[in-house]
């Protein structure tokens, strides 16, 4: 696996976070500091969800639309490729960082603050989800996107995909996605939009 680290700013508000995760093995992408109004990044394999992908026995997926607490679970089912399964998402934190953490980003990091939405993630169906990706972006205080996209890792905020041993019921990993606000303003929420069913109903977690 290798990690994308690439750093996308765009100033129009409420345009939605790319994802942030590490590539899976044999899929390197190039690093990409251009200023966009699109995230570009591609892999073979693209994440989404699907309301036909198992229910791990006793658990029910959560509904479209739902509003959490930072720290709540989330049960979700996740396709990714030719890998399906259900995962429960936990967004457990929401840490504002140092804008010095930003400083390999030079200039394209000029004027915003870092925050890190930690998160942690659980295999339910026990089915074999290596190297898959699950990614959130952050809310500003008005519960839309910050104005900035910005993907890849800091020295305090490591994205990472599900390690090979992500393949059994009960096994969990985790990561850290990037976000970003315009200095003065937080992040203080995040959603999951993946997929059919949450693109247009994100699921939120909020502080």
């Amino acid at each position: 696996m290798t990690h994308v680290r690439s750093l996308i700013i765009v100033a129009a508000a409420g345009l939605l976070l790319s994802a942030c995760g590490s590539q899976t093995a044999g899929s390197p992408a190039p690093v990409d500091t251009t200023t966009e109004t699109t995230a570009g990044t591609s892999t073979s394999e693209k994440p989404s969800t699907t309301s036909n992908a198992p229910v791990a026995a006793g658990g029910e997926v959560t509904a479209p639309g739902s509003k959490l607490k930072v720290g709540a679970r989330a049960v979700i089912p996740l396709s990714y490729g030719d890998k399906s399964g259900t995962v429960a998402v936990t967004l457990t934190a929401i840490e504002q960082g140092a804008k010095e953490d930003l400083a390999k980003f030079g200039e394209k990091a000029k004027g915003i603050t870092p925050f890190y939405l930690r998160v942690k993630v659980e295999n339910l169906s026990g089915t074999d989800l290596r190297y898959t990706s699950v990614s959130l972006r952050g809310l500003g205080v008005d519960g839309k996107g910050t104005g900035v996209i910005i993907s890849g890792d800091t020295p305090k905020c490591d994205s990472t995909s599900a390690p090979k041993t992500f393949t059994a019921a009960g096994e969990s990993y985790e990561t850290c996605v990037l976000s970003a606000a315009p200095d003065g303003s937080k992040v203080v929420a995040g959603e999951y939009n993946r997929g059919d069913d949450y693109v247009k109903s994100p699921i939120t977690w909020e502080s």
